[in-house]
Parts: C-alpha cells; structure tokens; sequence
C-alpha cells in the first residue's frame, strides 16, 4: 500500500487520497436532479484499490482489526450490501492509513 501511495503529503487531506485511491463516490446530477445511488468512480490507481478492498477483508474475516470489524458490522446492520460495506471499510482503512503516513507514527490497535 505504501508503495502504491507514495509520499502522504502530495496529499493535503484524507479525501484527495480516496480519490487518488477512486474510491470516491461519482456524481450524477443534472438540473434539480441528483441521483440518489452512486458508484465509485474508480479513477485512481486501480492496485490501490485492489490492494485495500484485500486488505478489508482479510480484516473482517479473522477480525484480526476490531475497529473496522466494528464498522463492518455496524454497516451491515443498517442493511447495506457486501460490497457497499466493504468499499465503506477500504476508505475508513484509507483514512486511518492517510494518518498514520501524516503523523509518522507506528499504528496501534
């Protein structure tokens, strides 16, 4: 992933890395109209995001990351969908990434 990344702070905020990532949501809107049901816009680095969409879940399987089992859970409750969820879980996981390459600190659980 941090390969992938590169340096964190070609980056001023966690949202440029998700859409760097294109794990961002697309807009569709046109007049009045905006469409309620978007996709990602898969404009980024497309490793990236095979990269983190692994990573989720291999976390939520072993719930080996009980923060983001955590999210996945609570997401899965609301009634969203696998994959919903589990993009929903990459870009918190990208968030948390983005800050632990901000910082410079060692991740703790």
């Amino acid at each position: 992933l941090i390969a992938e990344i590169g340096d964190a702070k070609q980056f001023e905020d966690p949202k440029q890395l998700v859409a760097y990532a294109g794990l961002d949501p697309s807009v569709h809107s046109s007049g009045q109209f905006v469409a309620s049901s978007t996709r990602i816009t898969k404009r980024g680095s497309k490793r990236l995001r095979r990269a983190l969409y692994l990573a989720v879940q291999c976390g939520i399987r072993g719930s080996t990351n009980e923060r983001l089992r955590a999210y996945y859970d609570k997401k899965r409750q609301e009634g969203k969908p696998y994959k919903v969820t589990v993009i929903a879980c990459a870009n918190k996981l990208l968030h948390h990434i983005y800050a632990i390459l901000k910082k410079g600190t060692p991740y703790t659980a």
